[in-house]
């Protein structure tokens, strides 16, 4: 006779930009992308220009104002133009793909990650981990796969599957709701780089919310009371999170 399932812990993840070095993988593969179509221009305005392209037709994807692919063509055809090369949308998916190759080549893991993961697994024994993503399940995927977590990563949720996105509580839920189909959860904890849509929104679906902040941003008032009041962690490197998981859980 078996007893019932013992609960663990489980840590959550964003994956780009809070583990996958996401806006550098971005700029270098944009910049190798305008050598191969001869763009001439600086390359470090090049790569702000091309995040804030990302950043405007990202968002307006998740909000549905624009498909998948549609926001990819959309962010070809205004980085072209700028250096004269008009794009029709079998010219602006093609241009996106050439481009996604180089970007796809440049993905790596930030350097704590690894060890942050292998630091939990020592401070908790039989943690669990899992990735909450705003994007397509099997383009979020291949990135995890690429990237070797696959094996450490035991359940990946993306807003396309779900048909919600971060910081809507429902998806935190939805996830945390996954991990309960096979054990008791004994503390969840969400990670992200983006203090509301990922520290806060985690927080407020009843986690414990994590903001690591590696470039030291300083939050605006109505953000940073935003954190106070949803009572978010913020960490400056992954290696800080079992500490600060350690005295959260504790109390």
């Amino acid at each position: 006779m078996t007893g019932a399932p013992v609960g663990r812990p489980v840590v959550l993840f964003d994956l780009d930009d809070t583990l996958m070095a996401h806006r550098e993988a971005v700029a270098a593969g944009i910049v190798l992308h305008m050598r191969s179509r001869a763009y001439v221009g600086d390359a470090a305005e090049a790569a702000r220009r091309w995040h804030e392209l990302e950043e405007e037709h990202y968002l307006a994807y998740l909000g549905g104002g624009l498909t998948f692919e549609g926001q990819r063509r959309a962010r070809a055809v205004a980085f072209a133009r700028q250096f004269g090369e008009e794009l029709d949308d079998r010219g602006a998916s093609g241009w996106f793909a050439e481009y996604f190759e180089r970007y796809r080549d440049s993905w790596a893991l930030h350097e704590d990650v690894v060890p942050a993961l292998d630091a939990l697994e020592t401070t908790f024994p039989g943690i669990r981990f899992g990735i909450i993503t705003n994007g397509e399940l099997e383009y979020q995927t291949a990135k995890i796969v690429r990237l070797a977590l696959d094996g450490r990563v035991e359940h990946v949720i993306a807003s396309g599957a779900v048909g919600v996105t971060k910081p809507d509580p429902a998806i935190f839920r939805a996830a945390l709701d996954r991990f309960r189909q096979t054990a008791p959860v004994t503390a969840a904890a969400y990670v992200g780089d983006r203090l509301l849509t990922d520290a806060v929104g985690a927080a407020k679906a009843g986690l414990a919310g994590v903001w690591v902040n590696r470039p030291r941003d300083i939050p605006d008032a109505d953000d940073a009371a935003a954190a106070h009041a949803a009572g978010v962690l913020e960490i400056r490197e992954l290696g800080e999170l079992p500490s600060v998981l350690a005295a959260r859980w504790s109390s």
